[in-house]
């Protein structure tokens, strides 16, 4: 398994959380107060200059609204 944070499915979880956050609604900053973080760190995940860890991941699909299953759920299926 590549270390490399660039890879396809990399790729497609920072589209499946940028289009949550966009059908929620929601804007960067607004998820980044949410977290209680700066509005770096969202930018920083959704460009892909920073994993998620599996907790941070939960807060963010918290932060959002939406169940943290289905994306994980869809990126298996790939």
């Amino acid at each position: 398994m590549p270390k490399s944070i660039h890879t396809e499915r990399h790729r497609k979880l920072r589209e499946l959380l940028i289009a949550k956050r966009k059908a929620a609604g929601l804007t960067q900053t607004v998820v980044a107060e949410r977290l209680g973080k700066p509005p770096f760190y969202v930018a920083k995940y959704e460009g892909g200059d920073r994993r998620l860890d599996v907790l941070e991941f939960l807060d963010v699909a918290a932060a959002i609204g939406f169940d943290p299953c289905e994306p994980i759920h869809s990126l298996l299926r790939e």
